[in-house]
């Protein structure tokens, strides 16, 4: 393991997040590996913005979106302002744990990966037990992703995705909502990035907790599967040609 150092940009999009934003930030922020935290507010209309404007610490920028836009549009408001080596991706909510950055950041300070997953699925780290279905849809929306990347993700949805900075910051990113997450691993797999996968601990909400992906996300997810794989841009050049 690699002696830690402030080469992480965190960037957080945030929605009505009101209840868990300062103890996230403050997790986040305790971290020997950040050396910025973009949070980016998606138009909240609770108390979101406030308490985040109030956390004191040079690394925090607060970003304010006119409007509610998605966390795709937020992630590309933050990706844009980052200024670190890497860049990883963190819920405003407590179900991922920054004290699994070392675990992701250490393919890249070896210099082995070019973009790490963390994977909910393959790790002997703690778990909440939650949803049957929601967690067969995931991975049906992995394996569906992996046939058409040709990578073998256990974890396409996850939240947890670290990056060279130069990397993610050469991706356009077009989708607005949740579809960003099949996005950006078609448009990883097609420059033929060194993607690694580590296992992460996971502590998932109800949707009672503020849980916000639905069925609607599932189903974009496999819209944009095949808009964006290589296999689903060839085969829409062919048919529009």
């Amino acid at each position: 393991m690699f002696e830690p150092r402030r080469c992480l940009t965190v960037v957080v999009p945030c929605f009505n997040e009101e209840a868990t934003v300062a103890e996230l930030l403050g997790r986040v922020l305790a971290s020997p590996w950040v050396a910025e935290v973009i949070a980016v507010d998606d138009g909240s209309s609770d108390a979101t913005l406030e308490i985040m404007r109030g956390v004191s610490d040079p690394r925090l920028t607060v970003l304010e979106q006119p409007y509610n836009q998605g966390k795709g549009a937020a992630l590309r408001a933050g990706f844009a302002r980052a200024t670190s080596d890497y860049v990883v991706v963190q819920d405003a909510d407590l179900e991922y744990d920054p004290a699994d950055y070392p675990l992701l950041l250490e393919p890249l300070e070896s210099g082995d990966a070019d973009v790490v997953y963390g994977s909910r699925f393959v790790s002997g780290r703690p778990h909440r037990v939650l949803y049957f279905w929601h967690s067969m849809g995931n991975r049906f929306l992995t394996l569906l992703s992996n046939a058409f990347t040709d990578l073998n993700l256990s974890d396409m949805e996850t939240c947890y995705k670290a990056f060279k900075r130069s990397i993610i910051q050469s991706i356009e990113i077009e989708e607005d909502r949740f579809g960003f997450e099949p996005e950006i691993t078609a448009k990883v797999a097609a420059r033929r990035c060194r993607v690694y996968e580590v296992g992460i601990s996971y502590s998932g909400r109800t949707y009672e907790e503020g849980k916000k992906i639905g069925w609607r996300d599932g189903v974009r997810a496999i819209v944009c599967i095949v808009k964006y794989s290589p296999v689903g841009r060839r085969t829409m050049t062919a048919v529009t040609s």
